[in-house]
């Protein structure tokens, strides 16, 4: 059974950065890959960044592409999302999640399709003045 926890969120400024922290506990097979969700207030939640854990593959959607970086320290079984020039609309809560990957090649699809069956509880970014 998989345990995910997540740390690191709170409130920034606008233009600020945050570090994500996601431990994750019982991984054992490999293909895994490990993302990062957002649920704003009153929206869907979406993907946001994925990992694979074979060879550190990332993804990431159109809005955080450039400003946020996915990264993955196995010795610690800690994912990271680290999250640069932050914007008002990067707020909410933020979930890691991780799950056996079928599409090893790269993690895209199953951050698009949101296909993790475990789920953090979640840590609140909120950005700001």
């Amino acid at each position: 059974q998989l345990q995910l926890v997540e740390s690191g969120g709170g409130l920034v400024q606008p233009g600020g950065s945050l570090r994500l922290s996601c431990v994750v506990s019982g991984l054992t097979a490999r293909n895994n890959s490990i993302g990062w969700f957002r649920q704003a207030p009153g929206k869907e939640r979406m993907g946001v960044a994925c990992i694979t854990d074979t060879d550190f593959g990332a993804e990431y959607s159109d809005s955080v592409k450039g400003r946020f970086t996915i990264s993955m320290d196995k010795a610690k079984n800690t994912v990271y999302l680290q999250m640069n020039s932050l914007k008002p609309e990067d707020t909410g809560v933020y979930y890691c999640a991780a799950d056996w990957n079928p599409y090893p090649k790269s993690c895209k699809i199953v951050l698009q399709r949101q296909l993790f069956g475990w789920w953090g509880q979640g840590t609140q970014v909120i950005v700001a003045s």
